[in-house]
């Protein structure tokens, strides 16, 4: 236990099991819980070791009276194995303070306290660790409190004097000091943890409709023409559905059917034929080394290219002959195929991870060896809640061992438990239930758990859709649930994404199901994004402006700093995240206040109620809000009145002034607040 209690210390995942995690960039919280017997004061620190090796300490303070927590946010600006560990101590200046600052105006132990006092100080300066300034203050201060000629009313006013109580925070007087054991934190480079993403099947891109019918593929010649303009959005990566050749047996045709016509394409996710297995590249889709140049032309864009590593292999893919060991082979003599009922995959047969696991982890481990080295260094990994936790934590370790920089995305719609293991395993980000996450209520809890009971392992990737998942409230909300959905989203986490067709407003479902009609994972689908611009249909220019917000904010790079704030409507959500000037590039506090709509079928008026001290200001503060959506200022405080019209602007997402006038001419009207 060690003399002064420390317990309950953070971030810490499963008891120091695995480590916690940051990004490069990211301000994470440091504390734990600390108190001891009796009432002298305590205090603590925390002792950072950075990847060089190089130590800092910072004070904690305390965050809950009478709950004893102790907390600091530090920054951790570099990849790598950082460490930390929590000092306590009998904190001995604040105990006399206390009782100083009681008994001495009462006139009770006067001359006592101050020879406590001066014992202190003379203990103080001589303190080879302490700056050689505090040494010599503390040496004049232990002869002052001792002077009995002096009042004593003078005394205790230089003995608690500013300049005292800064050198005793910086530098506590302390006793009977007590370590917490040593913890890590893994920090991995930015994208693990920060990004927007952007998802498109590259033989639709570029793709043309022919006078027959039928449908010409696109390659990746023609998906790269569309770098620049996802690029132009603002995504920071581009993810790719498998690219490998699709097996011919038990094909799918349009919409799930189990009828194909000749043409049909069949579900990328249906990997292996006779053209090659996981290693190869879709004939149509062209080469390897074709596949290398667009990944270099997406570089260029400022784009990085995500690839889908789905193990699991169509009945045409070279495993099931060489390695029939792999699969499950029941009792009338075939192979199981993939099925999540009541949904059926017959033309994907899954791994069995259990018949030959030396030899399922060595293949796998040399296809994403060989896409890495072809340029890929993030990887979308397909259904891992279907394969062996052992597996995933053996080969993310070996990975990331060899290729620090390698993230992995687990797009795992599974329980609780199994979605966040498979984040304390390694996966560096994991998508989430926010698809179905859609009242005030459902997302106050969504996001804030998010933020609050997870972040030390579990980072979000908010996607908005999926070519699985369309719904019920975007296909009936229409646009403005789209613009909603898209805002919550890239304010809420720092990661999130969309599937291609969004901006579109793709909304049409399949009779009964949550998936597009006309799903492109089972056809080609060619789309006229420029007609859908010029006709003003697409919600483009809408994502672009977020992605651009996102990018001029650093308060929005940030998860853990997300804080829920009242309405007195059910259907207004909001929230702010907040980074303190400490933190930032030109040490300017970032703040933004989000208040959404998210009834989009009306137009909602109510009274928001703000903490303002979660967002850096004094209880009772008025301030300047800026609508970074529509460029409005008002002014606002703790309670303020908002009419958001979904079919107009449904989200207003708000940036605080801080004492400085907003970005606008000095002669500007502002906006009053009705």
């Amino acid at each position: 236990m060690g003399r002064i209690p420390i317990i309950d210390v953070f971030p810490q995942v499963s008891g120091g099991r695995w480590p916690a995690k940051a990004y490069a960039g990211e301000v994470v919280p440091f504390g734990a819980t600390v108190f001891r017997e009796g009432h002298d004061a305590v205090g603590a620190q925390v002792e950072l070791v950075d990847p060089a090796g190089v130590s800092s300490s910072y004070g904690l303070r305390m965050i809950g009276v009478g709950i004893d927590r102790y907390q600091r946010l530090a920054h951790l600006p570099t990849a790598g194995t950082w460490r930390f560990r929590i000092r306590a101590f009998s904190d001995d200046y604040a105990t006399w303070h206390h009782n100083a600052e009681i008994k001495v105006p009462a006139a009770i132990d006067v001359e006592l306290m101050f020879l406590i006092a001066s014992e202190l100080f003379v203990r103080a300066g001589a303190e080879a660790a302490r700056p050689a300034a505090d040494r010599s203050l503390f040496d004049d201060l232990a002869l002052l409190v001792a002077d009995t000629l002096l009042p004593a009313e003078d005394r205790l006013a230089a003995a608690t004097s500013e300049t005292v109580l800064d050198a005793v925070e910086r530098f506590p007087i302390a006793s009977l000091d007590t370590f917490s054991d040593w913890q890590t934190v893994k920090v991995e480079r930015e994208r693990a943890g920060y990004g927007a993403w952007y998802e498109f099947f590259p033989r639709s891109v570029g793709a043309i409709a022919n006078a027959d019918g039928s449908i010409t593929s696109g390659t990746f010649r023609t998906a790269a023409r569309r770098l620049p303009a996802v690029a132009a959005m603002g995504f920071d990566v581009l993810y790719l559905p498998p690219i490998h050749p699709i097996g011919e047996a038990f094909r799918k045709g349009p919409n799930n059917s189990l009828t194909p016509e000749p043409g049909d394409p069949g579900s990328p996710w249906a990997i292996g034929s006779a053209a090659g297995g996981h290693d190869a590249v879709h004939p149509d889709l062209g080469s390897v080394a074709q596949f290398k140049i667009f990944v270099q032309a997406a570089q260029k864009a400022g784009l990085e290219v995500a690839l889908d590593f789905a193990l699991q292999a169509s009945p045409d893919h070279p495993w099931v002959t060489e390695h029939p060991e792999w699969f499950t082979t029941l009792p009338d003599g075939s192979i199981a195929y993939a099925e999540n009922p009541p949904k059926k995959y017959q033309d994907i047969y899954p791994i069995n991870f259990d018949n030959d696991p030396e030899g399922i982890r060595a293949e796998a481990l040399r296809i994403l060896k060989f896409w890495i080295a072809a340029g890929v260094r993030i990887f979308r990994v397909d259904n891992p809640h279907t394969k062996p936790l052992d597996f995933w934590e053996w080969i993310i370790t070996t990975i990331n061992l060899e290729f620090p920089d390698i993230v992995f995305l687990a797009e795992a719609f599974t329980r609780p438990a199994l979605m966040q293991t498979l984040a304390k395993v390694g996966f560096q980000q994991s998508y989430t239930y926010f698809t179905w996450r859609n009242s005030k209520e459902e997302l106050e809890e969504f996001l804030d758990g998010l933020a609050h009971e997870t972040a030390a392992f579990f980072r979000p990737n908010l996607f908005v859709n999926t070519p699985d998942i369309l719904h019920a409230y975007l296909q009936f909300g229409g646009r403005p649930a789209y613009k909603i959905r898209a805002a919550i989203a890239a304010t809420g986490s720092p990661t999130w994404g969309v599937y291609s067709g969004y901006e579109l407003v793709e909304n049409v479902a399949r009779a009964g199901s949550e998936e597009n009609i006309d799903n492109e994972k089972y056809e080609i689908k060619p789309r006229d994004f420029a007609a859908a611009e010029a006709a003003g249909t697409s919600i483009t220019p809408y994502i672009t402006q977020l992605n651009k917000i996102r990018r001029e904010h650093p308060a929005l790079h940030q998860l853990r700093n997300l804080d829920i704030h009242a309405s007195d409507d059910d259907s207004i959500l909001v929230y702010s995240k907040y980074i303190s000037g400490e933190f930032t590039a030109d040490g300017e506090a970032d703040g933004i206040i989000v208040v959404a709509n998210v009834d989009p079928w009306s137009v909602r008026e109510t009274t928001v109620r703000l903490d303002v001290t979660k967002f850096g200001l004094e209880p009772g503060a008025q301030f300047r809000v800026t609508d970074l959506i529509t460029g409005v200022t008002w002014q606002w405080g703790a309670d303020n009145y908002v009419r958001l019209n979904a079919f107009g602007e449904p989200v207003h997402i708000l940036r605080v002034h801080y004492g400085a006038e907003p970005d606008a001419p000095a002669d500007a009207p502002i906006v009053a607040t009705p």
